[in-house]
C-alpha cells in the first residue's frame, strides 16, 4: 500500500517503463483533452465522459499490451489521474526519459 504521492510517482514511473506506453498515454490524454475542449465549444456537455474513454483506451492499450502491467489506475484512481498530466509535462519538457533513469537507479 502506499501512503504518500513521492512513492506513488516512483511506482508510476517504473510503471511506465517504455518509451511506447508513456506515447500511448501522451496521445490518448491529449485527445480527451482535445474532445473536452470541442464539446465545451460545441455545447454538447453530455458527451463528457467520451473524453475519458478515448484517454483510457489509449492508456490501457499501453498497460496490457506493450508493458503487460495492470493500470494504477484501479487502485490509486486520483494519483494515477494526476501523474498522468504529470508525465505528459515532463515528456512535453523533456524530462521524463531521466526521470525514468532515476527511478529506475534508485
Amino acid at each position: 500500500m502506499i501512503t504518500n504521492y513521492s512513492d506513488f510517482w516512483d511506482f508510476y514511473v517504473r510503471e511506465h517503463s517504455r518509451p511506447l506506453t508513456r506515447l500511448l498515454h501522451f496521445i490518448g490524454t491529449s485527445l480527451g483533452i482535445i474532445l473536452l475542449l470541442w464539446f465545451i465549444f460545441r455545447g454538447t456537455w453530455y458527451y463528457f465522459p467520451l473524453c475519458f474513454v478515448c484517454g483510457y483506451a489509449f492508456a490501457w492499450f499501453g498497460h496490457f499490451v506493450v508493458e503487460k502491467n495492470k493500470p494504477a489506475t484501479f487502485q490509486y484512481p486520483l494519483w494515477s489521474f494526476i501523474s498522468d498530466y504529470k508525465m505528459m509535462w515532463f515528456m512535453a519538457t523533456g524530462r521524463m526519459r531521466r526521470e525514468v533513469e532515476r527511478v529506475r537507479n534508485s
